[in-house]
């Protein structure tokens, strides 16, 4: 990959030591001849990564779920250091970056495009996520009937505490807690999961890159909240359609050489056992 020479620094102050790191890989990037910015605020207002070479992003994954929007529609690849819990998305410990940045500044590392999705909604708004898009009653409590069509075509109407869709990088989240499949990051597909459905053979359905999902709201007295990626609550009322599809835009995240997804996901989810002869 090409040298890093413009260098934008996101960084969440409320975890123990993310601003001292950040002071030290800014070091380190002024020493290799980068250009370098910094801030503590996200989300990034509009247009604070136009000209970037690399976004790094000090936190955990909520922190790195904040710049997602910006860093997408700048074509900006992102680099994720966790200083927050599990770290899916923020593959880089704090001991690997202090280790490896000037050999990742000099482009050696690899940017790997994660599909993102677009949500709709009646009003015109239009949003991004990573991760997922959850679907629920806004009081939180309620059951919602929730009818689903794909490409125009009747799925199923699902009486149900929510649906959750997620992309591949988004199925170690919600998805997974929901009980829906884990997905390779490279597949081009979106994952649809029913949480706590009220029939039983209600299970993820798996759609692909072509699809247009849209989602109504059938109960008459519910209104729905919109989350996407956790932060950004939207709303639709009675018999409004929410539009899901994958979007055009891509986000690129920055990866060490050696990197291997299903070893990330053996260590974090704490996968045990194997095969005897």
């Amino acid at each position: 990959m090409r040298p890093i020479r413009r260098i934008a620094f996101v960084v969440n102050a409320q975890k123990p030591g993310a601003l001292a790191l950040a002071a030290a890989l800014a070091a380190q990037a002024r020493a290799a001849g980068a250009t370098v910015k910094r801030t503590t605020r996200f989300p990034l207002p509009s247009g604070w990564l136009r000209g970037q070479h690399a976004c790094c992003v000090i936190g955990g994954d909520g922190t790195l779920l904040g710049v997602v929007r910006e860093a997408a529609a700048a074509r900006v690849p992102v680099i994720g250091v966790n200083r927050g819990s599990l770290g899916f998305l923020t593959t880089f410990s704090e001991a690997e970056a202090r280790a490896g940045f000037a050999a990742l500044l000099a482009g050696r590392h690899r940017v790997v495009d994660r599909s993102l999705l677009e949500c709709r909604l009646p009003d015109g708004k239009r949003e991004l996520a990573l991760n997922d898009v959850l679907l629920k009653d806004a009081s939180g409590s309620r059951l919602v009937r929730l009818e689903v069509t794909a490409n125009g075509r009747l799925v199923t109407e699902y009486s149900c505490d929510g649906l959750v869709f997620s992309t591949p990088t988004g199925s170690t989240a919600y998805n997974l807690s929901a009980g829906g499949p884990l997905i390779q990051p490279e597949a081009a597909v979106i994952a649809m999961t029913p949480i706590c459905p009220h029939t039983l053979s209600n299970r993820a359905i798996i759609f692909p890159e072509s699809v247009k999902l849209r989602v109504f709201n059938r109960s008459s007295r519910a209104r729905l909240i919109v989350a996407v990626d956790g932060r950004r609550s939207l709303c639709a009322c009675h018999d409004e359609p929410v539009e899901i599809l994958l979007s055009r835009h891509r986000l690129g995240l920055v990866q060490r050489p050696g990197h291997e997804h299903f070893a990330i996901i053996r260590a974090k989810l704490k996968w045990s056992g194997g095969v005897t002869g």
